[in-house]
């Protein structure tokens, strides 16, 4: 299923926070959800439970192990028509192609950080079912959206309320559609 051309001009609210694990994904699609108003989809909560140990584990997914979350992200896409923002780190260029199938005008936020800061990040959350010793192979997984359409470049070390304030302005500009 995917939403017309016609529906997407409509609604034009879609917007996915990527980048690899310990980027600031989480954070910064709160703060554009709460400004923009729009509902915040995280996309590590529809991970399937074997993903999570796998993850959990050091295990890093396939493209196998992705395949499912992506359709279920898709599915999170088209369940909110008023548009969303969602969290999905959309490493490869076939994941990101896959989210425009359900939202040809998916727009992508993405957060650029170095290893070692993504890292340190990594390392200093509790709560997180993410193991640190995968930040690695993220970063060598990641296919970078430079020169794909509608993506806005962000410094992932900047301030949330900076970072924030740049996506929001991009969202209203011309340049975002």
């Amino acid at each position: 299923m995917t939403v017309s051309d016609s529906a997407v001009q409509a609604m034009n609210d879609f917007l996915v926070i990527m980048g690899v694990s310990g980027c600031g994904k989480s954070s910064l699609a709160a703060a554009v959800a709460a400004a923009e108003g729009l509902p915040l989809v995280e996309g590590d909560a529809h991970h399937s439970e074997a993903s999570r140990e796998k993850m959990r584990q050091g295990i890093a997914l396939t493209d196998a192990d992705r395949a499912g979350w992506l359709e279920r992200l898709a599915d999170q896409l088209l369940a909110h028509p008023q548009g969303c923002v969602l969290t999905c780190s959309a490493l490869r260029r076939a994941y990101r192609e896959r989210l425009r199938t359900a939202v040809p005008a998916l727009r992508f936020a993405f957060l650029e950080i170095a290893p070692a800061e993504a890292q340190a990040r990594v390392a200093a959350r509790s709560a997180h079912f993410f193991s640190p010793s995968l930040v690695d192979n993220q970063f060598a997984t990641l296919e970078p959206p430079i020169g794909e359409p509608r993506v806005l470049r962000l410094d992932a070390t900047a301030p949330l309320i900076q970072l924030q304030a740049e996506v929001s302005t991009w969202l209203h500009s011309k340049e975002a559609a």
